[in-house]
C-alpha cells in the first residue's frame, strides 16, 4: 500500500536528474519508477485543487512533508551600522567597550533564551471572550456522522488516514430567554359519572409540586442583589418575556431565600470573628421606616443610616458581611468581635481615621488607611503643588514597594518594608516636622491640617511597618461596599429594616462568593435545595467547601 513516505521521497535533485536523462535520451533502470511517483503526486494536487479544499500549509505539507523544526524564529536582524559605529542611534551591540569588556547584549542571539509564553505580551484582541470563560455552559461532545479516528482520509486520491487531535474545534452558542421561566404542565382530569370523583394526571417524573423552584429564587435574589436590578424593572422585563412576576411575589421569594440561607450568614459572621485582618467602612443608605421613625425622634437622638461593609481575610479565603442600620461600622464591628475565640490574638483592624471606626473597645492592632491619609494631599496639590508633590512621591514609592511582596509571606514582607519602606516614610516625617516646627506652613492651612492629621495618626498609618500582615490601605472594603452603593443607586432605599437585613444576608452571600471566585448563582441554588442540611452543618456549606459536600452526597 502507498504511503505519504514513499510519495513525497522524491528529491528536487533526483527530479533535474531525471530531466537531463529524458532529454539526452538516456533513461536507466529505476527511472519508470520515479516517473510514476511524480505522476501520482500530480494527481493528488490535482484532486486537492478540484476539491477546492487545499490551503497554501497542505500544499506545502504535500509537496515539501511536515516540517520537523520546531525552533523559534530568530529575531529580527538589526539594521547595519553607520561608519561611526552607531546602529539607530545605538552603539553597536557585540562590540567591545572601552575597557575592552563585552556588553551584556553582545551575546549572540543562538545565546538568548527563547520568549516564554507566560513573558510574551498578549497581542491586541478584539474584545471576545474566550471559551475558558463560559464556566457555566453545558458541553457537548459532537461526533462526526460518517468519519471515525483510523479511517481513511475521504479526499481520493490521498493515502493518510485520519487520527484524533485531541484539540476539538469549539463554537460557543447563546441563548436568551426569560431571567425566570415557566413550563406550563397540563394534567388531564378524568371524573367518575357516579360518584363525581376526580382523577387528574400525575405530574412527569422529576417534577415536584412546587411552584418556585429553587433556580428562580436564586435568579430573582441575584438580579435583584447581585446585578443591583429593582424589583419593578424585573417585572416589567418578565412580562414583555411573556412570564409575568409581580414584585410583591418577587420579594417573598426573596424572604424565602434569605431565611434558608441566613444559618450560611451566621457562619459566615462566626468565620469572619476569627480572622487575622479585619477591614470595616460605612456607606449612606435609606430605610424608609427609620426614616418615618426619625420624625418623632428628638432632635439629639441619633438619625443617620449606614451599612457598613465589613471584609476578612481568613487563612485563604475572604468573607464579606454587610449590616444596614442605626449603627456605626465600630459598633457593628464590636458586636463582631464577640463571637471571636478567646485564644486567639488580637485583630488587625484596618479602617481610616475617622472616630465612628473606633468606637469598640476592643483588643486589636489599629491600623490605618495610607490611601485617606494620601487624599489629604491629593485633594489640595492644586494649591499647594510643591508640598504636596513631595508627600504624594514619598508615598508612590512605598506603593511600588509593596507590589513587590506580593509572593511573599507576611514575614518576609515586613523585613522588606523595614528595609526599603521606613527610611523614606522616616524622613517623609522629619520634613513634616520641619514644616510645622519652622513655621513654613500655617497650621491652620489645608496643608498644615493634612500634615498635622499625618502627625496624629502616624503610628496607624504606618502599622505596616511593625506588624506583620497589616495592609497599607482600606481598599478591599471600599470594593466590597460598592455592591450596597449599586443597590442603593439604583433601588434607592430599604422599605423596612426587615428588608434591609434580607439584603444584608443575601448581598453578603454574593459578595463573599465573588471575592472567593464561586458561581453565586450555583452556590444559593445548592443552598436553596439542601436547606435542611444546610441548617444542620452550616460550617460544611461556605463557598469555598460545599462542592465538596455536595460531591459527597451525589
Amino acid at each position: 500500500m502507498r504511503t505519504k513516505e514513499n510519495l513525497l521521497s522524491t528529491k528536487p535533485a533526483e527530479i533535474e536528474a531525471l530531466i537531463d536523462r529524458v532529454a539526452g535520451g538516456q533513461m536507466c533502470e529505476g527511472d519508470a519508477q520515479l516517473v510514476v511517483r511524480l505522476l501520482r503526486l500530480v494527481l493528488v494536487l490535482v484532486g486537492a485543487l478540484a476539491e477546492k479544499t487545499a490551503s497554501i500549509a497542505r500544499l506545502k505539507r504535500l509537496l515539501f512533508g511536515p516540517r520537523s523544526d520546531k525552533r523559534p524564529k530568530p529575531r529580527a536582524q538589526e539594521s547595519p551600522a553607520s561608519p561611526d559605529g552607531v546602529r539607530n542611534g545605538e552603539p553597536n551591540r557585540g562590540e567591545e567597550s572601552a575597557g575592552g569588556q563585552r556588553s551584556e547584549r553582545s551575546a549572540p542571539l543562538s545565546a538568548v533564551a527563547p520568549e516564554t509564553t507566560a513573558e510574551r505580551k498578549p497581542r491586541p484582541g478584539h474584545g471576545r471572550l474566550g471559551a475558558a470563560a463560559y464556566t457555566a455552559a453545558e458541553t457537548v461532545r459532537c461526533e462526526h456522522p460518517t468519519l471515525r479516528a483510523g479511517d481513511r482520509c475521504p479526499y481520493r486520491l490521498c493515502p493518510g488516514h485520519l487520527y484524533d487531535t485531541n484539540a476539538p474545534q469549539i463554537f460557543i452558542r447563546l441563548e436568551g430567554r426569560p431571567v425566570v421561566d415557566a413550563t406550563r404542565y397540563e394534567q388531564p382530569v378524568l371524573r367518575c359519572a357516579a360518584c363525581q370523583a376526580r382523577f387528574a394526571a400525575p405530574l412527569p417524573t422529576g417534577v415536584p409540586p412546587e411552584k418556585f423552584d429553587a433556580t428562580a429564587d436564586g435568579a430573582i435574589a441575584l438580579m435583584k442583589y447581585g446585578a443591583g436590578m429593582p424589583l419593578y424593572r424585573l417585572s416589567r422585563l418578565q412580562g414583555l418575556m411573556g412570564v409575568p412576576l409581580p414584585v410583591a411575589t418577587q420579594f417573598e421569594r426573596c424572604e424565602a431565600a434569605a431565611e434558608a440561607v441566613q444559618p450560611i450568614f451566621l457562619e459566615l459572621q462566626r468565620q469572619a470573628a476569627a480572622g487575622e485582618v479585619l477591614h470595616t467602612d460605612d456607606t449612606g443608605v435609606k430605610i424608609l421606616a427609620c426614616l418615618k421613625e426619625n420624625e418623632q425622634l428628638p432632635a439629639d437622638a441619633r438619625q443617620g443610616l449606614h451599612t457598613t461593609g465589613i471584609g476578612a481575610r481568613v487563612g485563604g479565603h475572604e468573607v464579606a458581611l454587610y449590616f444596614s442600620g442605626r449603627r456605626h461600622s465600630g459598633e457593628n464591628l464590636a458586636a463582631l468581635i464577640t463571637q471571636r475565640p478567646q485564644d486567639l490574638n488580637p485583630p488587625i483592624v484596618m479602617a481610616d481615621a475617622e472616630s465612628k471606626n473606633w468606637i469598640g473597645e476592643f483588643a486589636q492592632v489599629v491600623a490605618k488607611c495610607l490611601a485617606h491619609g494620601r487624599r489629604q494631599f491629593s485633594d489640595i496639590a492644586a494649591a499647594f503643588p510643591v508640598e504636596c508633590q513631595r508627600v504624594l512621591d514619598d508615598l508612590a514609592k512605598v506603593y511600588r514597594i509593596d507590589a513587590e511582596t506580593r509572593t511573599m509571606t507576611p514575614e518576609e514582607r515586613l523585613v522588606y518594608h523595614q528595609a526599603r519602606s521606613k527610611p523614606i516614610l522616616e524622613s517623609l516625617r522629619e520634613w513634616i516636622e520641619g514644616q510645622l516646627g519652622e513655621h513654613h506652613v500655617e497650621p491652620n492651612s489645608p496643608l498644615g491640617q493634612a500634615l498635622r492629621y499625618w502627625l496624629r495618626h502616624w503610628s496607624g498609618l504606618t502599622q505596616f511597618l511593625w506588624v506583620a500582615g497589616t495592609p497599607l490601605d482600606n481598599n478591599f472594603v471600599e470594593r466590597i461596599l460598592k455592591r450596597a452603593v449599586l443597590h442603593r443607586k439604583n433601588a434607592l432605599f430599604f422599605k423596612t429594616e426587615h428588608g434591609a437585613a434580607v439584603g444584608d444576608s443575601l448581598m453578603s452571600l454574593i459578595e463573599t462568593c465573588a471575592l472567593n471566585g464561586v458561581n453565586a448563582f450555583d452556590y444559593l441554588v445548592t443552598l436553596l435545595r439542601q436547606a435542611s442540611a444546610v441548617r444542620a452543618c452550616p460550617g460544611a456549606w461556605l463557598p469555598w467547601n460545599y462542592r465538596a459536600r455536595v460531591l459527597q452526597a451525589a
